[in-house]
């Protein structure tokens, strides 16, 4: 049952990498946010804590694992800004309430 269980864990945490925002290309999810949206948000804090949430697998800690056993999983939430189903970085997030900025020319 634990190798089991460290199988699954490795599998999450190899699908939780997080990838550089400078690799990945902005999305224009104009499509997905209105003008009249976009412009109710007061700031870039706004549109992220309005953004639908993701929760990913991240390995635990040693305090983690002593405190709860070897069997212990973590996870995160966090924000999708770009609405692709993963968690971004606060970068990303910046960069597509940018993008967004510039093309509804605020």
């Amino acid at each position: 049952m634990k190798v089991f269980n460290a199988c699954v864990s490795a599998v999450l945490l190899l699908m939780s990498v997080v990838v550089s925002a400078a690799e990945l290309p902005i999305r224009d999810i104009s499509h997905i946010i209105s003008k009249e949206m976009f412009l109710s948000y007061h700031n870039v804090a706004d549109f992220i804590e309005d953004s639908p949430k993701v929760t990913v697998f991240v390995a635990p800690e040693a305090d983690d694992i002593a405190k709860y056993g070897s069997d212990v999983m973590k996870t995160l939430t966090g924000s999708d800004c770009d609405r692709d189903g993963k968690m971004d970085s606060n970068s990303v997030c910046n960069a597509v309430f940018y993008t967004l900025w510039m093309k509804y020319q605020r």
